[in-house]
């Protein structure tokens, strides 16, 4: 089923219940009302001839809402990442898509001081041309049977695109990445079967739709099960997040080990007192972040994988098992193969190698790029460009992307690793990226970016104790602040750009 016609039969079920908790707006809207509200924009959305529809509206029931609408008039959603270079997101996916109409927020544009861009239209506009009759006919639509409603609305199969999403572009361009319908509910039941979600969860979404793990996980998710969501747009405004998680009582949150560390220093006893479930992701868990809520707290940080393309999720770990430093057992109905990067022969357990994966989570394909889906998908195989391995007891370790690995002196040696090594000698309020740059001599050498000028000789020396010599950072170059996508995740692309740039100067 797809799953905005499974939304109708979940909104018909739990009718009252709070759907969205917008703390943004401080709008409350029920089930009832969501239902309404989608239907008015479906056919508001349907007077658009294009196939596509940009969406770029911060994490809110209106962003939702408008997803949902795009999908019951039959358009598929394209999510464009506001948060950085908006203007110039919002016309690569124009040119990537081939389409024109962007519903947007001009609160949002204005707050980032970002143009408006042809084929924008506001959602602010569509809700003030709402007239009685548009309301009185989604009403009406509203009270009708299930099978009734979902007929009247767009009714594919579950081989349609239910989005396109966009890859970080933290290495090279993003991608267009189509997920499907099937893609995107395969994964909720699939992890769902090990994290155990029920219906009276409260969701705390405060990732962006425009990334998967906040698509996914805040949105679909909750929806699916009928649970209530609270959403907030900034995620980076921890403290407030820390009063919604004390006011609004959410049992389950999901982030990246950035955001998560932000609402631990934010936060004081009790913040955390309803949660029953919290997962890291989208980038590697520190250990001390996993120690630091335990202590604090007395809250076990789960720690899960995925990709974009993977609709997200290919492993976590659960109450049940769990080993702290590993991402997880593999999902059920997911097959994950570890293949030697140079032989192609898949590696025995506890040796390191490409992460390949198969399964009903594995996206259709990039959108016009059948050169770059065939080199990534091959006899049903998804190569994740990840290395990683699985021990003996079933849990996949991840190692860091294969870019970020360096060949040095013949040998492969993984700046993850180095960085991890290097985090952990660090002061508590001092961050780092290590990344390659070019080297007239030697090709490239390793550097490391701080936020902090540190002792280096004393920390060269710490890490000599956990790394072999040609392992060891080349350089220490202090940047402030370290930047960043949309995700949380560090921009290692441009820290590396930087450096680049920091050092030929010198």
């Amino acid at each position: 089923m797809l799953l905005h016609q499974h939304f109708i039969k979940v909104a018909k079920r739990c009718g009252d219940k709070p759907a969205f908790i917008d703390r943004t707006s401080n709008k409350r809207i029920s089930y009832s009302k969501a239902l309404i509200a989608s239907l008015i924009l479906s056919d508001k959305i349907k007077k658009y001839h294009e196939g596509f529809i940009g969406i770029m509206i911060p994490t809110s029931a209106g962003c939702a809402l408008s997803i949902l609408g795009t999908l019951m008039s039959g358009k598929i959603p394209v999510m464009i990442n506001y948060s950085t270079g908006a203007a110039s997101n919002a016309l690569y996916a124009q040119n990537k898509c081939s389409f024109k109409t962007i519903i947007t927020s001009k609160a949002l544009l204005e707050k980032i001081n970002c143009p408006v861009i042809d084929g924008m239209i506001f959602i602010e506009d569509i809700m003030e041309n709402v007239t009685a009759g548009d309301k009185l006919k989604a009403a009406f639509i509203s009270k009708l049977p299930v099978p009734v409603i979902q007929r009247l609305v767009y009714s594919g199969n579950e081989d349609d695109n239910i989005v396109i999403l966009f890859t970080s572009g933290s290495e090279k361009d993003p991608k267009a990445v189509q997920l499907t319908h099937k893609n995107i509910s395969s994964n909720i039941r699939d992890f769902s079967q090990v994290m155990k979600m029920f219906e009276n969860d409260i969701m705390l979404a405060n990732l962006p739709y425009f990334h998967v793990f906040g698509l996914t996980v805040n949105l679909w998710t909750p929806l699916y099960f009928g649970m209530t969501i609270v959403s907030y747009a900034n995620p980076l405004d921890y403290k407030m997040i820390c009063t919604i998680l004390r006011e609004e009582k959410p049992t389950v949150m999901v982030g990246t080990p950035s955001f998560l560390g932000g609402y631990l220093r934010k936060s004081e006893s009790g913040d955390f007192s309803s949660i029953r479930l919290i997962v890291s992701g989208a980038d590697k868990c520190p250990d001390v972040l996993r120690k630091e809520f335990k202590e604090k707290h007395g809250i076990i940080l789960y720690e899960g994988y995925g990709t974009t393309e993977t609709s997200p999720v290919i492993s976590v770990n659960t109450p049940e098992h769990n080993k702290p430093g590993s991402v997880g057992r593999i999902l059920p109905n997911v097959k994950v193969r570890i293949e030697n990067y140079e032989t192609g022969n898949e590696c025995k357990p506890g040796e390191i190698g490409r992460i390949l994966v198969k399964g009903d989570l594995v996206m259709k394909g990039y959108l016009d790029d059948f050169e770059e889906t065939s080199m990534r998908i091959r006899h049903g195989w998804y190569d994740t460009g990840d290395m990683g391995y699985i021990d003996k007891d079933g849990f996949l370790w991840h190692s860091g992307r294969l870019k970020r690995f360096v060949k040095i002196g013949g040998e492969m040696v993984s700046l993850v690793k180095v960085e991890d090594v290097l985090q952990k000698l660090l002061p508590e309020d001092v961050t780092c990226s290590v990344v390659e740059v070019p080297d007239a001599l030697k090709g490239v050498r390793i550097v490391a970016a701080v936020t902090k000028k540190i002792d280096e000789r004393k920390i060269l020396k710490q890490m000599s104790a956990h790394l072999p010599n040609i392992a060891l950072p080349k350089q220490f170059v202090v940047i402030e602040e370290l930047p960043k996508m949309g995700s949380g995740k560090i921009d290692f692309r441009t820290v590396a750009n930087m450096l680049h740039e920091i050092l030929r100067g010198k």
